[in-house]
């Protein structure tokens, strides 16, 4: 199976986060999350306040729409409280590869592994069920927190591009591109189920 638009929602079950197709119900659950260490407050990323989360929704939903975009919440499975968001971006059918991104999780959860099975579920299905020849990442290049993040799923920098977008602050900002291509999935998959059967 490629990929066909337009986007049929799925949810991805893992162990510790399911990956639930976004919709406004959620929204309460998200504002919470985001409040949780303020995550708006961080210059180098575009997390939405909570008064522009409806807006943030509506503006995700419309790019699924579009075909452009396939976005989640996060939910962790223990409580079934709302972590935050991520999303298959940038889909490109004819190669066909996608980039997973717009992610953001509350700061509790930071370190407990949902990030990095909510990955984990995002490239299996990108790669098992499209049958992508590649998952990109991009993050700003100052965000280290982000960058050594995706350096531990297995994805390699293939450059820093300059001047490639305006921040959320309307600053030009430099970004950091990664990715992992289909013959070393086996490899990153192997990596991330051994990280993952510890936590």
């Amino acid at each position: 199976m490629t990929i066909s638009l337009p986007l049929t929602p799925v949810t991805l079950p893992g162990r510790l986060v399911r990956l639930e197709p976004l919709h406004h119900d959620q929204r309460d659950g998200l504002i919470e999350a985001a409040s949780d260490g303020e995550m708006w407050d961080r210059w180098y990323t575009s997390v939405p306040r909570p008064e522009d989360m409806t807006a943030e929704i509506d503006r995700r939903l419309t790019l699924q729409e579009q075909g452009t975009m396939q976005p989640f919440t996060a939910v962790r499975v223990a409580d079934g409280a709302v972590i935050g968001m991520t999303t298959f971006m940038d889909i490109v059918p004819s190669v066909p590869r996608v980039e997973i991104g717009s992610t953001w999780n509350r700061e509790s959860v930071h370190g407990t592994g949902t990030n990095a099975e909510s990955k984990l579920l995002l490239m299996t299905y990108a790669f098992e069920t499209w049958q992508v020849e590649a998952v990109r990442f991009r993050t700003h290049k100052m965000n280290l927190q982000s960058r050594a993040a995706i350096e531990r799923l297995g994805a390699e920098l293939e450059g820093i591009l300059r001047a490639d977008s305006v921040d959320a602050y309307g600053v030009v900002r430099d970004t950091a591109q990664y990715s992992i291509v289909a013959r070393t999935w086996p490899m990153v998959q192997a990596n991330l189920q051994h990280r993952l059967r510890h936590r």
